[in-house]
């Protein structure tokens, strides 16, 4: 009888272990289940042109605003790097330009950077669907088998110039409306493959990454947007004229030519036209993705995260484009919804940069952090958006080339050593470098204790950037410029 009972308790037990198993493993499946999704939507060459910023008077995004509008906004939001390639691998890699040596568009991150370490790798080990379309990684990278799908079409197929445009820009700088209609355009077709992707049915959390090019160059998008800013009305962003002037060497190097050559064509406002009429055309596409969350059954379990790579500039500080350390090729657009934490429409004062982002995301989706991840988890930002936090938001262009943001200061220190420096209370446009002033010397001390330890030989180039390649150095920055 007593081998009975002793058969029956041991029955007892084992049956309790794996009921028990059986009750975990289902906790364990329920808590992937009940993980928040994500939306992530990555821009090109968006700088902080979004009208609840307030920067330039004639944006319209109002898309863009109502997700503001839901969530945390940064005013004071940097890239990694002034350029998509190096910007985007430290995003989605975690690891800074100066770690890794990917300083611009040429360098192959591949060679430094292992699949593994990827953002959608890490989340796909963590039980993720990574689905993903359109520019989220530079050119072709990255569009491997990290992703469980990816829809990478985003070339530009039958564009064609309207019958009203009188050329296509001037040289390097490209603008120019088009006579094709909304759907024809690349980035209509990336955001419907996201709206299918909301639409199905996912038997677990998803990732999902929808990339736009536009507002990238050229800035041509069909004729209607560009109808919505009038020539005639438009105003050239804030300038001085020699702006350079007290820029060092390295700093006005960095300008490009470009500047010249709009001014002696006569067409900056048309160029500003053509950006701000790409960025609304950006905004639609914006709306579009918000609709199609608000319609799915997974609008309350969806993190929202929306980012621009970095700045653009038109004509501050006689410069264009990115490849600059100065506030409009750095500072972007920056906004999260994240259900049950953020506060509805607030804006953020605190500097930040995009090292942040992978961080964030593992901490809000319960993912461990890699070991190689550099940044700073910004979820007590995103539940209180007025937390102290005295880091500043730090950007790389080049080797040993680096800004540091504060909330009142923008502090620059080239390779040479070089400086700039500028107090945005009383200079919000930059236009007076006070890096000599003895006074500040505290100031510039202060950011270097967070200058990058390594500062990584820069990766072997192996193909051009295309449009996205920097302009010549300006030739006029060798000469003492007027003062």
């Amino acid at each position: 009888m007593w081998r009975d009972c002793l058969l029956l308790g041991l029955m007892l037990v084992f049956g309790g272990l794996i009921g028990n198993s059986h009750s975990r493993l289902r906790a364990a499946e329920g808590d992937v289940a009940a993980k928040p999704n994500v939306l992530f939507i990555a821009i090109d060459d968006l700088n902080h042109w979004v009208s609840h910023l307030g920067v330039h008077p004639q944006t319209k995004t109002p898309n863009i605003d109502r997700l503001a509008a839901m969530g945390v906004s940064f005013n004071k939001a940097y890239c990694a790097a002034p350029a998509c390639n190096p910007s985007r691998i430290a995003l989605m890699s975690g690891i800074r330009p100066s770690t890794s040596g990917c300083y611009d568009n040429g360098q192959p991150w591949a060679s430094a950077i292992s699949d593994d370490k990827l953002l959608n790798t890490v989340l796909a080990g963590a039980g993720y669907g990574v689905y993903g379309a359109g520019k989220i990684y530079h050119g072709g990278y990255g569009h491997g088998e990290t992703w469980t799908e990816y829809f990478a079409k985003n070339g530009s197929d039958n564009m064609r110039r309207d019958a009203s445009a009188k050329d296509g820009g001037v040289e390097g700088i490209q603008f120019a409306p088009l006579g094709n209609t909304d759907a024809d355009m690349p980035d209509y077709k990336v955001v419907s493959y996201g709206l299918e992707l909301l639409q199905q049915n996912h038997d677990k959390p998803f990732f999902l990454a929808i990339g736009l090019v536009k507002p990238h160059m050229p800035f041509s998008v069909p004729k209607k947007w560009f109808d919505m800013f009038p020539l005639e009305s438009i105003q050239l962003p804030p300038h001085t004229d020699n702006d350079l002037a007290d820029v060092p060497l390295a700093g006005r190097q960095m300008a490009g030519g470009d500047h010249a050559k709009i001014l002696e064509s006569g067409r900056w406002a048309e160029a500003v036209q053509a950006y701000l009429a790409t960025i609304a055309f950006c905004d639609s596409q914006v709306g579009r993705l918000l609709d199609g969350l608000e319609q799915s059954k997974y609008k309350d379990n969806t993190i929202v995260c929306l980012w621009s790579d970095h700045g653009w500039s038109l004509g501050e500080k006689e410069h264009w484009r990115k490849f600059a350390l100065w506030e409009e090729p750095t500072r972007t657009v920056f906004i999260w919804k994240v259900p049950g934490m953020t506060p509805a429409g607030v804006q953020c004062d605190r500097p930040v940069d995009y090292m942040n982002i992978y961080p964030t995301i593992c901490a809000l989706t319960g993912t461990t952090r890699p070991g190689h991840v550099e940044g700073y988890d910004i979820s007590p930002l995103l539940k209180d958006p007025g937390t102290k936090w005295e880091i500043p938001a730090i950007t790389t262009q080049r080797r040993n080339n680096h800004a540091y943001r504060s909330e009142q200061y923008r502090y620059i220190r080239y390779a040479g050593g070089a400086e700039e420096l500028y107090d945005h209370t009383r200079d919000p446009n930059e236009w007076t470098n006070v890096a000599d002033d003895p006074k500040l010397a505290e100031i510039k001390a202060a950011f270097l204790k967070y200058a990058p330890e390594i500062n990584a030989p820069e990766l072997p180039a192996k193909r051009g950037g295309g449009e996205d390649a920097a302009p010549k150095a300006n030739p006029k920055a060798k000469a003492k410029l007027p003062s």
